[in-house]
Order: structure tokens, then sequence, then C-alpha cells
């Protein structure tokens, strides 16, 4: 899979325009800017109340490496 070429984004602008038409698109744009920011806001949150963090690889990186595991 290639990824998106210059001729979807213009099959996906049309589509877009006849779903919901012009005068609706700035509104639904702007909502949906605002749910992205709210998002990644809460994502950066819960990063940071988390003291454990997992790597892309799945082992988890412990915030303190010098404590023992009693398990």
């Amino acid at each position: 899979m290639v990824g998106l070429q210059g001729w979807h984004l213009v099959i996906i602008i049309v589509l877009a325009l006849l779903l919901f038409g012009a005068p609706k698109l700035p509104g639904l744009a702007r909502s949906m800017g605002q749910s992205l920011r709210i998002f990644k806001s809460e994502v950066r949150q819960m990063k940071d109340d988390d003291p454990k963090s997992e790597t892309i690889d799945g082992t988890v990186n412990d915030s303190n490496p010098n404590e023992k595991n009693n398990s």
C-alpha cells in the first residue's frame, strides 16, 4: 500500500462537499480540530500521570530501575 496520492485527496474532497455541503465544512473542520486537540491533551496527560511507559516493542520501562521486583 503506497499511501494517499493527489487524486485520492481530490476524490475525498469532492465526496466531503457532496455529503456535507460547502457551508457546513468550516464548522465540521473546526469541531474536528477541537476534538483532536482535546484527545491529544488527554493522551499527554495520561502519559504524564503514568510512571511506567511502554516502548514500541511492548516492554515496560520502570521509572525506578534500582527497585527490585518481589514476584
